[in-house]
């Protein structure tokens, strides 16, 4: 059953996913149909001015290292455009608001009707780039790790002692919530904070901050690991953290919602499905270009799973390729286990947890009705 909040805007799904309202995609793949993904989870670079202490993507190196420029990401959006893709987040392995590709890139999806959003760290954004792209928008996060910026350095860049990023995020965030009030933009502006257990002291300061931001909400999630837990979690603690949790969930008001994800803290490490259906709903794409259906399987040591490069060719192509479908099928099988073969609770994991559920007739997808919520082409 999908998670919704009531903001001012409409019904925000964070927690959940939004399969019922693609449900002629649905059915087609119940039918054994090839479909295009509704959305692409990608970035335009690789590059990153944060050294966060929660980033997956330090484990995610590719064996390619292309730069992707300006034609190539305009090219892509054009093969979505054809093939069927819905929405694109710029979100993936890096900071997309590095790229020079950036501004057109978005500009460009809003003259195809593709929808787009974006989670950023806010350093590199300034009011000239807000100018240039709000208008276009869905929703844009902001990577916030603590509330308070001796924290939020530590934990982000170099150390407590160098609050400046946190001053420049924080200064660039207002204006953006400023900018959006003044004209009245639909997009939606968040802040998410990604908990690690030893973050416990951060979670009120991060829910306030979020409301003396003002923006619409301030999410609390999960922190993913690989199959050999590189990051050290302790899946267990996250039960310690529940009072807290929902302490900072009350003190939402009218404006900002605090959201807890719940239900990846609450799934811990382990999927409850083996066969990875989600990738062919929501593809991953690297900031180096390359494509593999996940970002759990970015790095080298999966490349029998990098399918193509679309800086080398056309993205429509790759979509019609063998190596594909033979990536797409061979995660949809029995040869595939999601539970070992693979790090934990992927971008795509409440949408196979869906699939799979769907699959085994467990708890069928139907078809959404009334009105849509917000941000529906993101799954």
């Amino acid at each position: 059953m999908n998670t919704a909040v009531a903001t001012k805007a409409g019904a925000l799904i964070l927690d959940s996913h939004k399969l019922s309202y693609h449900h002629d995609r649905v059915e087609a793949w119940s039918h054994g149909e090839r479909i295009a993904p509704v959305s692409v989870d990608m970035s335009l670079t690789r590059a990153c001015s944060a050294m966060c202490s929660f980033c997956y993507a330090m484990m995610q190196e590719s064996q390619t290292r292309s730069s992707i420029k300006t034609s190539h990401a305009l090219h892509l959006l054009d093969d979505f455009a054809e093939i069927g893709v819905k929405s694109v987040s710029l979100v993936s392995d890096g900071e997309s608001t590095l790229s020079p590709a950036y501004v057109p890139f978005i500009q460009h999806a809003k003259t195809l009707g593709i929808d787009v959003g974006n989670a950023t760290n806010a350093w590199e954004w300034g009011p000239e780039k807000v100018d240039a792209i709000l208008e276009h928008m869905t929703w844009i996060r902001f990577t916030v790790a603590a509330g308070t910026a001796e924290s939020y350095a530590k934990i982000m860049y170099k150390g407590p002692e160098h609050t400046h990023v946190f001053d420049k995020a924080m200064k660039n965030i207002k204006y953006a919530v400023d900018l959006k009030k003044k004209l009245d933009l639909p997009v939606t502006l968040g802040i998410q904070m990604v908990l690690m257990p030893d973050l416990k002291d951060e979670i009120i300061a991060f829910a306030q901050l979020g409301l003396d931001l003002g923006v619409d909400y301030a999410v609390i999630k999960h922190c993913s690991d690989d199959e050999q837990g590189t990051l050290g979690i302790d899946y267990s603690q996250y039960e310690s953290l529940h009072g807290l949790l929902e302490q900072a969930e009350a003190m939402s008001n009218e404006q900002t919602k605090i959201i807890v994800k719940w239900n990846k803290i609450k799934d811990g490490d382990k999927p409850t499905y083996k066969r990875f259906f989600g990738p062919q709903f929501l593809l991953q794409i690297s900031g180096s270009g390359l494509v593999a259906p996940s970002g759990m399987f970015f790095n080298s040591r999966y490349s029998k799973l990098h399918i193509g490069n679309f800086t080398e060719e056309r993205f429509k192509d790759i979509f019609k390729s063998p190596q594909y479908w033979r990536a797409m099928d061979y995660l949809a099988s029995e040869n595939f286990d999601a539970q070992t073969m693979m790090g934990t609770l992927p971008i795509q994991h409440y949408v196979s947890t869906a699939l799979d559920n769907h699959a085994k007739g467990i708890a069928l997808i139907e078809k959404g009705v009334g009105k849509l919520p917000l941000h529906h082409n993101f799954l």
